[in-house]
């Protein structure tokens, strides 16, 4: 296949070209132990055709000083793949090849993360995980910025130098390394990933310099979706798919979950039964789709998704939030706990699993524990927004607005066209009577596309405090027109109040049709029953007295039907909001 054109690359390279690097890039991930790299090549290497033998990428060249260090790297190799890192890096220790000098940083960096990780297990209840250390990591740092001052560092040298750097919190320091690392090794994809968890938001990728290579556009694809970027999220995949890698299961699982970012529920599970379809064995991104199979209260198919995810491996952190969610939908929320417990004592930097925990604390009740189940998520990654709101609601349920504003403001920092953070934010203003904020954000709310339904019977509820009669009438309209409009009519609870108000509105109007039409709905509901029948006699009392004069409304109510009912009415006018609009 010739190279096509793609944005941000004067041309993408021949696929052959492509299966080349990534075969060949596999190969060297292997022998240094970085199997979650190699992994990724090899899968999309494998959705590539294959190669002519004649054109297979050739085995790495061995220098002198692999040579030297042959025996000392494959013994200590064969006790690194045991996970025996402090015996694989004694023998590893005083060799001068880059890739034995490599492994045996590597093993001492991964020692002090498993000693870490035991005392965790062993002394500590797992929302304390944060507070034990990597006792290696200092020492690690000194020896690698020796040798990077000294320009001795290959591309997976500056990998490890990178990832101390983070584990220090030493921010700045590791995107600096992390992108000289993409520059000497661009086909490594943990250099890529590592640069994704420490980027914020779109600002900080102007003034990096990264290297013009296709992986760049897997590394924008992949912190697009982070971002919550999602429409150039998914323009970046097309691209590749359309540059001939169509068939990856990666990405597709991408594209999956870009759509459960956006609450796109049904290409969403499309897309994952296809990914299934392709790998059935897969457990990466499975906690994603038992998160939609949770929205939509799929409990067999959730089930089945548990059961079949504890058939392949129990012990995975997927599937301990796969079956965390399940008894989770079942309302057994200890159990649900006890397994994301479980999931964080595999790995306790797995975000997924410290929010789901919050989110099952807060059904149980349990508020601090939620709080420092939200506090680890954040830790974790300062994108996830679900932690942000949690934490709003944990504030709010303790009566402390002030805390809720802020992180639900942040929570909309990372969602801004989220129509839940927006009311949730409204709801906050409204608690410090700051009525004209929370008015701005139930109109952004509305205009973002309600998920909930609820901004403009909450703005119309403003509106009647501040004696806004006209415009609160407005918002109940348009409200009715949205429930009509989505088939909820019956379902939706704040119907009842939108046809009260709109019947008491047009009654001090003396619009007696219209006032007798919306009572005669009122009718129609339990809790605003009595008050319609009431109203009715009113009105009836007073058309027999003659009392037809209809009170002039005001020029912004005079043109439209009300919705939802077909006896003629007076009019009323298209919504005018625009005085409001932040």
């Amino acid at each position: 296949m010739s190279g096509r054109k793609m944005a941000g690359l004067s041309e993408f390279p021949e696929l052959k070209e492509v299966k080349r690097g990534l075969m060949a890039v596999s190969v060297l991930c292997r022998e240094r132990g970085l199997l979650q790299s190699a992994k990724w090549a090899s899968e999309l290497a494998f959705s590539l055709d294959p190669l002519p033998k004649d054109e297979l990428p050739p085995a790495p060249t061995l220098t002198e000083e692999d040579l030297v260090d042959l025996d000392a790297y494959t013994l200590a190799k064969s006790y690194f793949d045991l996970k025996e890192y402090d015996r694989a890096a004694y023998f590893l220790k005083g060799c001068q090849s880059q890739k034995a000098y490599f492994l045996y940083m590597y093993s001492r960096y991964l020692s002090g993360e498993k000693k870490k990780d035991d005392e965790t297990v062993d002394s500590l209840g797992p929302l304390e995980k944060g507070q034990v250390k990597n006792e290696s990591l200092r020492e690690l740092r000194v020896e690698l910025s020796k040798k990077h001052k000294a320009r001795e560092l290959d591309g997976f040298g500056l990998y490890l130098y990178g990832v101390v750097l983070r584990k220090l919190d030493l921010v700045k320091e590791a995107i600096d390394v992390f992108v000289e690392a993409t520059h000497s090794l661009p086909l490594h994809w943990g250099a890529w990933l590592e640069l994704c968890n420490l980027i914020t938001d779109k600002e900080m990728l102007k003034p990096m310099v990264l290297p013009s290579t296709w992986m760049k556009e897997f590394f924008l694809a992949h912190i697009y979706t982070e971002l919550q970027l999602i429409e150039e999220a998914l323009q970046k995949y097309q691209n590749l798919i359309d540059a001939g890698i169509s068939k990856s299961t990666y990405i597709i699982s991408q594209i999956a979950v870009a759509y459960h970012n956006v609450r796109d529920i049904d290409r969403a599970l499309t897309l994952f039964n296809e990914l299934r379809n392709q790998d059935p064995y897969r457990i990466e991104n499975m906690d994603t789709l038992s998160n939609l199979l949770y929205v939509r209260n799929m409990k067999p198919e959730l089930s089945y998704l548990a059961h079949n995810l504890c058939e392949i491996d129990k012990y995975r952190v997927e599937t301990c939030c796969v079956i965390g969610n399940y008894y989770s939908l079942r309302s057994q929320h200890e159990k649900a706990a006890l397994y994301f417990q479980r999931a964080l004592k595999l790995n306790p930097r797995y975000l997924g699993a410290w929010t789901l925990m919050g989110h099952e604390y807060m059904e149980m009740k349990n508020i601090s524990a939620a709080i420092q189940a939200y506090r680890h998520a954040i830790e974790v990654n300062k994108r996830d927004y679900r932690a942000w709101y949690g934490l709003g609601q944990t504030y709010e349920i303790l009566k402390m607005p002030f805390y809720c504003l802020y992180y639900y403001r942040r929570a909309h920092q990372l969602r801004p066209n989220d129509s839940r953070m927006l009311i949730a934010l409204g709801e906050c203003y409204e608690k410090l009577n700051q009525l004209s904020e929370a008015k701005k954000c139930y109109w952004r709310a509305f205009s973002v596309g309600d998920v909930e339904k609820m901004a403009l019977v909450k703005l119309a509820k403003i509106h009647e405090q501040l004696g806004e009669s006209d415009q609160a009438a407005q918002c109940y309209i348009k409200y009715v027109q949205d429930i009509c409009d989505c088939g909820e009519i019956l379902e939706h609870h704040e119907m009842s109040t939108a046809f009260r108000a709109l019947a008491q509105y047009y009654f001090k109007c003396k619009r007696w049709d219209e006032a007798s039409v919306c009572a005669q709905k009122c009718c129609d509901y339990n809790d605003t029953r009595e008050e319609g029948k009431a109203l009715l006699r009113q009105i009836s009392q007073l058309r027999s007295q003659g009392d037809m004069t209809a009170t002039p409304m005001s020029a912004d109510a005079s043109r439209t039907f009300v919705p939802g009912v077909n006896t003629p009415s007076a009019k009323l006018p298209p919504l005018n909001l625009s005085s409001i609009t932040p």
